[in-house]
């Protein structure tokens, strides 16, 4: 059996795969400041690694499936430039995301296993060309006309590289806001033939990912890769996932299945960060049946998404099934 066909039937004997929360959340609620650091979370890789595999364990604990490694803005130029690293070492970086991911699996599953929990699986966080430029371009799209395909593919290609060699257990191809970008990893993906992936939008409204481009014309470009396992949104706002999975329900293939994790519904400010509300990530156990009814098979959280809002998801979506436990080893 190959590599697709054991994560399609992982799928199937478990879905929903509840995903961790907002990573840069978590560490930032841990006393790190993130705000305006070029390399976001990724720095910690190589400042701080263990608070990292510490936020991946508390995301296990509470319930997730599925966790995505510190790579979301993570490159092998940014590493070399900001922590002034060679492109050997900064390569290892990028690999040592997987490794800590794992590593906090690993601890998972000896401390855990009483839970009768399936082993969790390690997503390789891919993000937007955007996230580097710092200025919220990864949910408008902007900066796409002015790229090509080919560098699209040059830019994510070494990213890509040292996650598959590290072994992540799929692709997390994420918050992708154009069209093009999205086609760009379609088309790379094909050089990592053992890999899958899920691709998921930022998206500006109930009907459009963030380029202005329909979400149906999105799911219609996923359905032409035999590799990706699911497509769908992340860190938007709960509501607006509904109506989206909704556009484009007639267009998904059978063989697609849905990925949705959208972020707390609080508002951005460049300026201030994000400005507080409980009000729409209280709605994030409820609305998830729906999505699961919809046909997703990955649901968690992003942006402000903590461990208690995914054991709250768990405890929603598993009721009835064996594998509802929440481990309470504690760090």
């Amino acid at each position: 059996m190959d590599s697709l066909a054991r994560l399609k039937r992982y799928m199937n004997d478990n879905a929903p795969l509840i995903l961790d929360g907002g990573l840069a959340t978590e560490l930032a609620e841990q006393g790190t400041n993130l705000q305006g650091d070029p390399l976001w979370g990724s720095g910690l890789l190589h400042t701080n690694p263990q608070i990292i595999r510490d936020v991946h364990y508390r995301f296990l604990v509470s319930g997730a499936d599925v966790i995505s490694t510190a790579t979301y803005q993570a490159s092998v130029p940014g590493f070399m430039d900001h922590l002034n690293l060679s492109s050997e070492r900064a390569r290892e970086l990028l690999m040592s995301g997987v490794h800590l991911a794992k590593e906090a699996v690993e601890r998972f599953v000896s401390e855990c296993h009483h839970t009768g929990r399936m082993h969790p699986l390690v997503a390789g966080s891919v993000g937007p060309y955007g996230a580097i430029l710092l200025d919220g371009s990864e949910y408008t799209g902007a900066y796409a006309a002015k790229m090509s395909i080919e560098e699209f593919k040059d830019w994510h290609r070494p990213r890509m590289e040292c996650l598959a060699a590290a072994g992540a257990d799929l692709f997390a191809m994420e918050t992708i806001p154009s069209i093009k970008e999205a086609q760009a990893l379609i088309e790379l993906l094909k050089e990592f033939p053992n890999s899958s992936a899920w691709l998921s939008f930022s998206c500006k409204d109930q009907m459009c990912i963030s380029d202005g481009s329909p979400f149906s014309i999105a799911v219609q470009l996923a359905n032409r890769s035999s590799q990706l396992v699911a497509v769908g949104v992340n860190c938007c706002s709960p509501l607006l996932v509904e109506p989206l999975l909704e556009s484009g329900q007639s267009l998904r293939g059978l063989d697609m299945s849905w990925v949705v994790y959208p972020n707390s519904g609080e508002e951005w400010v460049r300026e201030q960060g994000w400005l507080p509300s409980d009000k729409e990530s209280l709605l994030l156990p409820d609305l998830s049946c729906k999505w699961m009814k919809q046909g997703a098979a990955f649901i968690g959280g992003c942006c402000r998404i903590r461990p208690a809002h995914i054991a709250e998801l768990r405890q929603q979506l598993k009721r009835g099934s064996t594998s509802t436990g929440v481990c309470s080893s504690s760090l």
